[in-house]
């Protein structure tokens, strides 16, 4: 293994840490503080009705935290190899991207055609 590759492992596994805050505190803040203000936002507008796609909101981040968190215990505790660890946490974040521009989408559907 060469130091760039090294390097560029560690700064992944890094990545991880502010990661899993940000998404558990935003289901935190959408599931139990009642703040829709990040909720399928769409070039920074919320939709019309930001409540009704909360909950999804609030699972997409809160599943995505927890597989991240999952994974960063794993790799303290040996559990996981580099493959392992790296595709879970690759994959948990794609599609943490994408779920995101779905729940965005759906919830901005119908306002765009007016």
């Amino acid at each position: 293994m060469t130091y760039v590759s090294l390097a560029i492992n560690w700064i992944l596994f890094l990545a991880l840490f502010p990661m899993a805050f940000i998404w558990l505190r935003r289901a935190w803040q959408i599931a139990v503080k009642r703040d829709f203000s990040e909720v399928a936002l769409k070039r920074g507008l919320s939709p019309q009705n930001p409540e009704k796609y909360a909950p999804y909101s609030a699972a997409v981040n809160l599943l995505a935290g927890v597989v991240v968190v999952f994974v960063i215990v794993g790799v303290l505790v040996a559990a996981f190899d580099f493959a392992t660890w790296s595709a879970m946490a690759g994959v948990t974040i794609w599609l943490k991207i994408i779920a995101d521009f779905i729940v965005s989408r759906q919830a901005h559907l119908f306002a765009d055609k007016k």
